[in-house]
């Protein structure tokens, strides 16, 4: 696998150790737009840490409070990317002083993240509370999937459970079959992070102006159906079918799916517009369908014939014949492929650190460009840097107490 060097709008940091401790780590040295704005997560899984490294990767000084043992992901934390550009220090909220040592945080920081069920914070002592007393100006970013308030909302639950019940879930995957799950791609991350994250901004951006901190209640199951308004609006106007693989833009339509090629790899087809469709048909080398972009009763048809087309070669042979085209044609890659496609290797869509291959910070800035700067915390990897640069002395390690033994008694001279 090749990966490109330093895309446009970001810079280089070498960061040679994952987690490691050292001037890469403090604030002033950070780059990008957030540069001198302090985070603090309180960890968790799924869309609060990437939102976290959403803002890291920003520029924001981010500095996540682990629990003991970790949140449970599962995955050795040197290889979580979601943990990049940050520094980790370890608290246990139900120990006597934990919630004070978080205050400690909240009071020099700008943002707060966590992403417990409702009122959880508030029983740990860390809730919006607590904070805004030592903090008035903290914006504090509640990511939840149902929310703050309803009838779910102090019930469990995951990214298929939200997505499902906002109508998203059941416009995805072919008819006559169960809906596909996107990953957790759609709820958790579009959904949840980037909602957050704007929402946390905007936020942020209000405090710098008026001097008040607020909460911002981002849910899962909001931020999903507030994706899918445009569709909402199709629905309102009739020019959309409320069930799948009936639409332009769910399968439905012939020129915008993906087809098996003869490798048993795939193509997708994007070709919406006349002239698009045209340049698709005369390099699948089709004729006489030309009039079928805009009558549904052909589609079966068209996609019959697409399909045996694409069924005749290979991706690499498709990938080849449509290489420079207008048609809206793209391979299908996987994870591992995609590094390599040249057009993402032309921009550094991915970059490596510390040995590990992952997507570069988005999107790209002209005058304070971001960067991969350090590899993932490690779990309380930076809790001396994190008490020096924020002024938390309190997260060191008392100093052990003296004891009799390690001082031994001297004898005097002549009683021996």
């Amino acid at each position: 696998m090749t990966t490109a060097g330093t895309p446009t709008g970001t810079t280089s940091v070498p960061d040679p150790t994952p987690g490691a401790s050292g001037p890469s780590h403090a604030a002033p040295a950070s780059p990008g737009p957030l540069a001198g704005v302090r985070v603090l997560e309180l960890a968790g899984i799924g869309p609060g840490p990437f939102a976290a490294m959403l803002l890291g990767d920003l520029g924001a000084d981010v500095v996540r409070v682990e629990r003991p043992g970790g949140p449970g992901l599962g995955i050795d934390p040197a290889r979580d990317v979601t943990n990049r550009n940050k520094r980790s220090v370890v608290l246990d909220l139900k120990a006597p002083d934990g919630p004070a040592r978080v205050l400690d945080l909240a009071a020099r920081a700008d943002v707060l993240i966590e992403g417990f069920r409702p009122g959880v914070a508030e029983r740990l002592g860390v809730g919006p509370g607590a904070c805004h007393a030592r903090n008035p100006r903290l914006v504090y970013g509640r990511m939840t999937g149902w929310g703050q308030d309803g009838p779910l909302a102090p019930r469990a639950g995951h990214d298929v459970s939200y997505i499902a019940v906002t109508g998203a879930l059941g416009m995805i995957g072919d008819p006559g079959r169960p809906p596909a799950v996107p990953a957790n791609l759609l709820g958790d991350y579009a959904g949840g992070s980037l909602y957050l994250v704007v929402g946390v901004l905007a936020a942020l951006h209000h405090a710098r102006a008026t001097g008040t901190g607020q909460v911002v209640d981002a849910a899962v199951v909001d931020g999903t159906a507030h994706l899918t308004s445009m569709i909402h609006g199709m629905l309102a106007a009739g020019a959309w079918q409320d069930r799948r693989g009936a639409n332009l833009l769910d399968g439905g339509c012939p020129y915008y799916g993906t087809y098996e090629t003869a490798d048993g790899r795939h193509m997708a087809v994007g070709a919406l517009e006349p002239a698009f469709y045209a340049e698709f048909l005369r390099l699948l080398e089709l004729d006489g369908l030309e009039s079928a972009h805009a009558d549904p009763a052909r589609w079966d048809d068209l996609r019959d014939r697409v399909a045996a087309r694409f069924k005749s070669r290979t991706r690499a042979e498709w990938t080849a014949r449509f290489d420079g085209s207008d048609a809206c044609v793209a391979p299908v890659l996987t994870l591992r492929e995609a590094p390599d496609h040249p057009q993402l290797a032309a921009r550094a869509t991915f970059t490596e650190h510390a040995g590990l291959t992952q997507p570069a910070p988005a999107p790209r800035f002209s005058a304070t460009p971001t960067a991969v700067r350090t590899g993932p915390a490690l779990p309380g990897a930076h809790t001396g840097e994190v008490a020096r640069d924020w002024d938390v002395p309190a997260l060191l390690p008392a100093p052990p107490t003296p004891s009799a033994s390690a001082h031994p008694r001297t004898t005097p001279k002549g009683t021996q």
